[in-house]
């Protein structure tokens, strides 16, 4: 069992800008389309969870839904999906500021959902400060935004990752791998 980041970020930490706009991560060009390893990636995951605010920005995008798994939105704010995503997604009435992530992992676990993509800053942020991070996957965009959504927050005690992998993409972006060390 697992649960795993694979998220980018601007070399200042931050994964989306001062307006909440992912723009800044389409700058770099991408001619053949190359998805980077996201679907090899995703056949590694049973299950997706996310916040509300990842869940109505991934809505907003103009594409087809592009997530092949299940996928469970955190939130406590969120009454219902929209009705043309009841099909894509499920809600989970927890929020990652309460702090009970651990329970959200259990749960899913009980019905085989074991290795777990976890996405969304406070989501994140919310797994990371109950130590529930097993791998994570960063993909560092080479822009500055100054400001925006931070990946990473407080925590209460420091947690160390063992490197494993650096590839560096179309001359420009770097993704690094690391796995907790426990």
């Amino acid at each position: 069992m697992s649960n795993i980041i694979y998220i980018a970020t601007s070399l200042d930490g931050y994964i989306t800008d001062k307006n909440g706009s992912l723009d800044w991560l389409f700058a770099t060009p991408n001619p053949d389309n190359d998805d980077f390893g996201f679907n090899d990636f995703m056949n590694r995951i049973d299950a997706l969870v996310m916040g509300k605010n990842t869940f109505e920005t991934v809505c907003a995008m103009d594409c087809e839904w592009p997530y092949s798994k299940p996928v469970f939105v955190l939130s406590n704010s969120l009454d219902e999906i929209p009705e043309e995503y009841k099909d894509k997604a499920q809600l989970m009435g927890y929020s990652p500021l309460k702090g009970a992530m651990s329970h959200v992992v259990s749960g899913l676990n009980k019905h085989g959902f074991e290795n777990l993509y976890i996405d969304g800053g406070l989501t994140i942020q919310g797994f990371l400060k109950e130590d529930l991070i097993d791998e994570m996957i960063l993909t560092r965009v080479p822009v500055i935004l100054g400001g925006g959504t931070p990946l990473f927050s407080k925590l209460n005690e420091a947690q160390a990752f063992e490197h494993l992998e650096t590839k560096v993409l179309l001359n420009a972006l770097v993704k690094s791998r690391y796995v907790r060390k426990r």
